[in-house]
């Protein structure tokens, strides 16, 4: 129980001070609350003794309300110095979160960790904000309050501090079993919520597929299940936990009978005065309190143990190393180089051996099969992953030498599938470049040919849009993304073919956004119509992670290698025709 009390402290760092001064303040509260008792004792003596006396009773009163009075400012300063420790703490520890996954692999979030990152934030931490301080400050003080409490029966006699001290230790043991037990069953309470809130966003997230293929009451089942297995899980959690609870206060209450019981058989031989046994009779519910207590918060403890795995487990996930310190220099030739890069996910190789480079303000285009390697070889340049073997080159420069933020500001990506913020129009745009100008932002949008209809929403530049922007068309949606590349105006722009999904209408629109984007800039294009790409300098060609075919149209159609078969399936299936 200690060890998990450390570990808190341990999470708590610069707040430990706040803290353990709380508990101090918490524990002197707790022992002032006890005046009452003592000052009853002292009245019983005197008045068995006869030594009662008007002015005895005004020195009680005045020192009950002066210890009523130093409770109260203990409580007030304990609050103070707690009261929101813990949402400060939290809040802290997001933000290092959010700093962390700024840093990871993209492939840490394609692989099912989004329903444990919000099991983290939305659960595990919330718990640990709502209960971290009144828990540990509590228990800091119920624990010195066990330890004065066993010292006064030594005071009293060194019997009774025995007695205390054998009950303390049973108590100690039931205890420590309850934390054992519990701690088993957190981890799978916890794990069936981070289960619910995977089902919970699989169901969200593909509810329009559910609904299109009549699967409503399949999927429905499954999150019901997943609703029915978490609920069985905190069902078991309480029931093992009952029994427990049981003996502990079974212990208690025997404990102080036990207690009581000594003390009338130390006042039968004499050993303790009749007012020092009605003393004890008054104090001896009070002195196993503590204990009882502190073992009563071991569910919320133990609980609060498994939250602190699981997001230490999340801070345990590899960064990318961004301690390069190299800077990308203004000129370089080739602009970006591939150098025998080979990289795989897991154990799945999917680049083998791939080099190629790509000379200043042209367009290199990579088409292949699905599955082929094509958008794996886009990511590695903004270094989404980094390379399990060779080096990707900026200007001659190896990308895992040079910050993060300083290759991200020489980088622009359009992305097929686009992503905007529920915030307004003008922030989802000046994302692109925080310190831009509004004229510079309106300017942008022109040139994304995205501001006549922004000026028809209701408010403009201002208007509100849904989360992933929901309340926008998809050919919308990319102009405003193509808008932010255009005001980040980086060297190098990546575009996963943004106009392979949308109408005919806004493509020309898309088209025309483009053309203002990469204007002397350097490209790197993923191509899905091959149509699009005639005009590159270079076309690569990939097929099973390799590059089996490079040049340019002309070059590659003459050759009659898989370029030319894949342009001539299109002819036939589309009509086209170069």
């Amino acid at each position: 129980m200690i060890a998990l009390m450390q570990r808190i402290l341990d999470l708590a760092k610069g707040y430990r001070t706040r803290i353990r001064l709380a508990a101090i303040c918490s524990f002197l509260k707790a022992f002032l609350s006890k005046s009452p008792i003592v000052m009853a004792y002292f009245m019983i003596t005197w008045f068995l003794e006869g030594s009662m006396s008007g002015k005895k009773c005004v020195l009680a009163g005045i020192v009950m309300i002066v210890c009523l009075g130093l409770e109260c400012l203990f409580q007030n300063l304990a609050d103070r110095m707690q009261s929101g420790a813990g949402f400060e703490m939290l809040a802290d520890l997001r933000g290092q979160l959010g700093a962390h996954l700024r840093r990871m692999p993209m492939g840490f979030f394609t692989e099912g960790n989004i329903g444990r990152i919000s099991s983290v934030l939305s659960t595990d931490m919330v718990f640990i904000e709502e209960n971290l301080m009144m828990t540990l400050a509590d228990l800091m003080s119920y624990l010195f309050s066990a330890a004065i409490f066993i010292l006064f029966m030594f005071a009293f006699d060194f019997r009774l501090g025995l007695g205390a001290l054998a009950v303390t230790a049973v108590m100690y043991g039931i205890g420590e079993a309850m934390k054992k037990n519990t701690l088993m069953h957190s981890a799978e309470r916890q794990a069936a919520a981070q289960q619910v809130t995977d089902a919970v966003i699989d169901f969200t997230e593909g509810i329009g597929i559910i609904k299109t293929y009549n699967l409503l009451g399949e999927k429905s089942k499954e999150l019901t299940d997943s609703f029915a297995v978490n609920c069985e899980k905190n069902l078991s959690f309480e029931k093992d936990y009952a029994p427990w609870s049981i003996a502990m206060y079974s212990a208690y209450g025997l404990g102080t009978a036990a207690m009581m019981w000594l003390s009338f058989m130390l006042y039968q031989d004499g050993t303790l005065t009749l007012a020092m046994l009605i003393g004890m009779l008054l104090f001896v519910f009070e002195l196993f309190s503590p204990l009882k207590a502190f073992y009563s918060q071991v569910a919320r403890l133990t609980v609060m143990n498994a939250c602190l795995d699981r997001i230490e487990s999340v801070f345990a996930e590899k960064e990318l190393d961004n301690s390069g310190t190299a800077a990308i220099p203004a000129e370089g030739v080739p602009e970006i180089e591939f150098r025998d890069v080979s990289f795989g996910y897991n154990e799945r190789e999917v680049l083998k051996d791939v080099s190629f480079t790509v000379p200043k303000d042209s367009m290199t285009a990579l088409v292949g099969p699905s599955g082929s390697g094509k958008t794996t070889i886009a990511n590695l340049l903004p270094r989404f992953w980094d390379v399990k073997k060779g080096t990707v080159l900026l200007r001659g420069t190896d990308i895992r030498t040079v910050p993060l933020a300083e290759l991200m500001d020489n980088i622009s990506m359009v992305f097929q599938r686009v992503y905007l913020f529920q915030d307004t129009v003008y922030n989802n745009i000046a994302i692109g470049r925080m310190d831009a100008t509004r004229e510079e932002v309106e300017e942008a949008a022109k040139k994304a040919r995205c501001y006549d209809f922004i000026m028809a929403l209701p408010q403009g530049f201002d208007t509100m849009i849904g989360e992933g922007g929901a309340s926008l068309s998809g050919g919308e949606q990319q102009r405003i993304s193509i808008a932010r590349c255009i005001l980040k105006d980086a060297p190098i722009v990546i575009l996963d073919e943004a106009t392979a999904s949308v109408d005919a209408d806004n493509e020309s629109h898309i088209q025309a956004a483009i053309s203002e984007l990469v204007r002397g800039k350097t490209i790197l294009v993923i191509a899905h119509r091959l149509n699009t790409i005639e005009s590159a300098d270079q076309i690569l060609v990939i097929e099973n992670g390799r590059i089996r075919e490079q040049g340019n149209h002309d070059t590659l159609m003459a050759a009659g290698g898989l370029y030319h078969t894949m342009v001539s399936k299109r002819s036939e299936i589309k009509g086209f025709s170069h």
